[in-house]
């Protein structure tokens, strides 16, 4: 097929994949037999931000019947839940241990208001958005701005080790304090991961996957590349213009987006590692398998968005053609693929399709929408 029939292909193709995953509770992670039967914060959010890109009524539907659904088993100390399972039980299953759920929420509803100018239910959820803020808030321990996590509380909940300052969490945090319009904080915290000298993630390349407590010439700090929060860091602004371009360059040097784009972590951690945990193994975290340096399509999706944002278009289309070929091949809309056997892992996956929709729109654009 001619690129642009991919292209297009594969749009079409993410539109099913997301009615696939469509529910009157709200968006499930994944569609089919097996797939991921509840409604994740993240995925939901990640998933519908992309496909509200796209003027399909049932992904509105969708979007506001996530939030709803996130809203009602909200905690009463106002975390939003990580997933909302099994809901043909009485009483659905409600799993927390997550800090980014509750960003996700927030983001959520603020971009969902934006993109569909409609201001009931962000009125409606008001007094839950600010809960989620204020719980989100008592998790910055230090009270130094930055939010501190426990290990496997973000997305890669099964791997790696990170805790304390966590690049991925403070990207979103960043953005939720733009959204809610507290510059000040915003300011702060950019400027502490950037220039303060003990507690800085930037490290002259990338931004640093997680960093906590220095003890003189001990230092904890994970110093690989962690796809996501560069990534998101660069979508939403924490990142300037130049940081942006080195990311990228970095990427490109390492052939981190090779053979699809584009893999979870580089480079993948390896046993006798510094790093390494013997849990791993329970989680499927073997070098190149899953999260250890696994290619994950919806991070590819938020790609090609960065570098869509720092106007290197060519390259985004180029980048995006490889992604509809990855999303095509083997299992449709797949969770993973192996980098060196190209085997596709899952398949009808919501955050695949709706970060593919997202990145499809706004090269047309030529901006991040």
């Amino acid at each position: 097929m001619m690129k642009k029939e991919v292209l297009e292909e594969a749009y079409e193709k993410a539109k099913q994949v997301i009615k696939a995953c469509s529910t009157k509770n709200g968006l499930y992670a994944s569609g089919g037999k097996h797939g991921y039967k509840g409604v994740w914060s993240r995925d939901s959010m990640i998933t519908l931000i992309g496909a509200s890109t796209d003027s399909d009524p049932l992904f509105k539907n969708q979007f506001k019947k996530s939030l709803q659904t996130l809203k009602k088993h909200q905690s009463k100390s106002g975390q939003i839940p990580n997933a909302v399972l099994k809901f043909e039980r009485k009483k659905p299953q409600v799993d927390f241990k997550s800090i980014d759920s509750s960003l996700w929420y927030i983001i959520g509803n603020y971009v969902y208001k934006k993109r569909y100018k409609e201001k009931n239910l962000f009125e409606s959820n008001k007094k839950s958005i600010e809960r989620a803020t204020t719980w989100t808030k008592f998790r910055d321990v230090g009270e130094d701005t930055t939010l501190e996590q426990l290990p496997t509380t973000d997305w890669q909940d099964a791997f790696p080790h990170k805790y304390g300052a966590v690049i991925s969490t403070q990207a979103l945090y960043y953005k939720a304090l733009d959204l809610t319009k507290e510059r000040k904080l915003k300011r702060k915290l950019k400027k502490i991961l950037h220039k303060d000298k003990e507690n800085k993630l930037w490290n002259q390349d990338f931004y640093w996957a997680y960093r906590w407590k220095n003890h003189r010439k001990y230092k904890e700090i994970g110093k690989w590349f962690d796809s996501f929060g560069n990534l998101i860091a660069v979508i939403y602004d924490l990142a300037n213009k130049k940081n942006a371009k080195k990311i990228i360059n970095y990427i490109n040097r390492k052939k981190i987006s090779n053979p699809y784009p584009v893999k979870s972590i580089y480079p993948v951690i390896k046993r006798g590692s510094k790093y390494w945990k013997d849990y791993y193994l329970d989680a499927g975290a073997t070098p190149n398998h899953y999260l250890n340096g696994g290619i994950w399509p919806y991070l590819g999706g938020l790609y090609v968005l960065s570098l869509i944002k720092i106007k290197m278009f060519k390259q985004a289309e180029k980048e995006l053609t490889k992604l509809a070929e990855s999303n095509l091949k083997g299992n449709l809309f797949p969770e993973w693929i192996h980098p060196k056997t190209k085997k596709t892992h899952g398949k009808l996956q919501a955050w695949s399709a709706g970060t593919y929709i997202w990145a499809y729109n706004s090269l047309k654009k030529k901006k991040v929408i």
